[in-house]
C-alpha cells in the first residue's frame, strides 16, 4: 500500500512558478512510475508528467519547455517544477504512483494561475 500527499499548490500570477511536491508512504518507492495529472471541473483529468523508474521523462506538449518531473528516491518524493505558469495551468494536480498494474492517487492541490 503506498499513501500519496502532494503539496506546494496555490495562487500565483501568470508567468510565474510553483513547484508541486508529493511525498510517498511505503517501500520500493525507487521502483514507481511517478506521475502528475491535472484535472479542471467538467473535463477529464489529463497526464502532465510522467517519471519512470529508470529516470526517463515525458510531459504532455503544452507544458514542455516549462514544466519538469524529478525525483528524489532517498527521500521518497517526487516533484514537478512548474515555470511560466499561464492561466490555462489552472487546475486540481493529483500525484500517481503505479507499480505491477497497481495505482495509487495522493489527494491533489489546487493549483490557480490568475492576476
Amino acid at each position: 500500500q503506498v499513501q500519496l500527499v502532494e503539496s506546494g499548490g496555490g495562487l500565483v500570477q501568470p508567468g510565474g512558478s510553483l513547484r508541486l511536491s508529493c511525498a510517498a508512504s511505503g517501500s520500493f518507492f525507487s521502483s514507481y512510475t511517478m506521475s502528475w495529472y491535472r484535472q479542471v471541473p467538467g473535463k477529464q483529468r489529463e497526464l502532465v508528467a510522467v517519471i519512470t523508474n529508470t529516470g526517463t521523462t515525458n510531459y504532455i506538449d503544452s507544458v514542455k519547455g516549462r514544466f519538469t518531473i524529478f525525483r528524489n528516491n532517498a527521500k521518497n518524493t517526487v516533484f514537478l517544477q512548474m515555470n511560466s505558469l499561464k492561466p490555462e495551468d489552472t487546475a486540481v494536480y493529483y500525484c500517481n504512483a503505479v507499480k505491477d498494474l497497481r495505482g495509487y492517487w495522493g489527494q491533489g492541490t489546487q493549483v490557480t494561475v490568475s492576476s
